[in-house]
């Protein structure tokens, strides 16, 4: 699968809110790092391991925003992976690279990051 065919399959899944194809994008043995996993009482250091216990961490996410939303801005693509550039629906602009598999077809290691304001 190519970066751009992943990136809408990403969008697609986020903005329907559907957490089993969102989750469904990521491999078992994810690690995902974001500020808000600390903010929201996960991991003290911001990282999540494995894909159960990413789906809890999204599964708040999306209980605590019923209005979430991304709106695609850009994507870089690299080696190993690509980032994607979006805005939230708070307006927040958001960076989050993804390392895939060999196969192109999972995300292995994410990393959320956000634009101060």
């Amino acid at each position: 699968m190519n970066d751009l065919e992943f990136a809408k399959r990403y969008y697609d899944a986020w903005n329907a809110r559907n957490l089993d194809q969102i989750i469904a994008l990521y491999h078992e043995d994810i690690e995902f790092s974001s500020p808000y996993i600390a903010a929201l009482g996960f991991a003290p250091d911001g990282v999540i391991h494995g894909r159960d216990m990413l789906k809890l961490y999204f599964q708040r996410a999306l209980e605590r925003a019923p209005d979430l939303t991304f709106t695609a801005e850009a994507i870089f693509v690299g080696a190993r992976g690509h980032t994607l550039i979006y805005r939230n629906h708070r307006g927040e602009r958001t960076a989050e690279h993804h390392e895939m598999d060999a196969l192109g077809s999972l995300i292995v290691r994410a990393e959320a990051t956000y634009e101060p304001s």
